[in-house]
């Protein structure tokens, strides 16, 4: 009976903890943010802020130098040039809390490497619920066995397999080392992944944008003439050659969290990630248990009469012949 009762417990688990709707979530997410959690990729756009943060500080001293030149002083930049300085403004928040969140990511690319060489999310409702109907099944002709005085132990062996599976599968698949990884990047991206946090990051670009091009379109025009602005504003001169490329690559990423807002806060509701070895570990060994006891009792229990299914009575020594 215990036997049974753990099988249903398997089986209810997934139901229990929503894993056919979560679990199919996170292995979308997981998919999704593959692109981006690379090395490559996250020291790349590191790369970029410091570029984007170079030509902010040449912008507020030697840009102003030469503007001023040209019949501009400072007072009068933010008038001549609001986007230019909406950009100069914000740019020390918008880089501290880029360059947070990119710190974040890569602090992260072990966790997730961890959690995507786990087996596929979607399948993992399905390792509690195939071992659990095994074991019920298993469980249920093991009783009809006993009722009919036949033996269990061939269904006993069933469950002590099913049992063992489950107590070696988080050692195969490496759980006890990933899933506590995949719990830490759950939590640092807590902060992330939030529908304001990525709305507020979605508006950073519409503000770089509106400063890269007032520098590109009329800043630059205005005090270099016909020269190569990259002579004497390198910094600037590579800002505008290389946002093109950086908001082309950074702009799915942050639509890649905006789209996958769903799907984190269905993984962040599934159990702690450190528990999930122990969900196969603990039923695992108590199936074993169970399946021991249940044959040890077998074994003492009086020989059944094949037709009645009583106790065989004992002959008296009186009556041997």
């Amino acid at each position: 009976m215990a036997l049974l009762v753990l099988g249903i417990g398997l089986i209810a688990a997934p139901a229990i903890f929503q894993m056919f709707d979560r679990a199919p979530k996170g292995k979308t997410m997981i998919t999704s943010f593959k692109p981006y959690m690379t090395e490559a990729q996250i020291t790349g756009f590191q790369h970029d802020m410091r570029t984007i943060d170079a030509a902010v500080r040449e912008s507020k001293g030697q840009l102003r130098t030469s503007l001023a030149e040209k019949g501009i002083p400072p007072d009068e930049v933010a008038t001549t040039y609001p986007l230019l300085t909406s950009f100069e403004d914000q740019w020390p928040a918008i880089d501290d809390d880029m360059s947070q969140m990119l710190t974040t990511m890569h602090g992260d690319l072990g966790n997730y490497r961890a959690v995507a060489d786990l087996p596929p999310f979607d399948l993992f409702p399905w390792f509690f619920v195939v071992p659990g109907v095994t074991l019920v099944v298993a469980a249920l002709l093991g009783l009809r066995a006993r009722r009919l005085g036949r033996s269990t132990l061939p269904w006993l062996i069933v469950a002590v397999v099913i049992g063992a599976g489950l107590v070696v599968a988080p050692g195969i698949f490496q759980m006890m080392e990933r899933a506590p990884k995949g719990g830490h990047m759950v939590d640092d991206f807590k902060p992330l992944m939030t529908e304001a946090k990525v709305r507020k990051i979605q508006g950073y670009f519409v503000v770089i944008g509106g400063g890269e091009g007032t520098l590109r379109a009329q800043v630059l025009p205005k005090v270099t003439g016909s020269a190569d602005p990259a002579t004497e504003f390198p910094a600037i001169a590579r800002f505008n050659a290389d946002w093109p490329h950086t908001s082309n690559q950074m702009a799915p990423m942050i639509g890649a969290m905006s789209d996958n807002l769903g799907n984190y806060a269905a993984v962040a509701a599934l159990p702690p990630f450190p528990l999930f070895p122990w969900f196969f570990i603990v039923p695992g060994v108590l199936i074993v248990v169970f399946a021991a006891l249940a044959q040890t009792t077998s074994d003492a229990a009086p020989a059944l009469d094949a037709e009645t299914a009583q106790p065989k009575p004992s002959q008296p020594l009186g009556d041997i012949t």
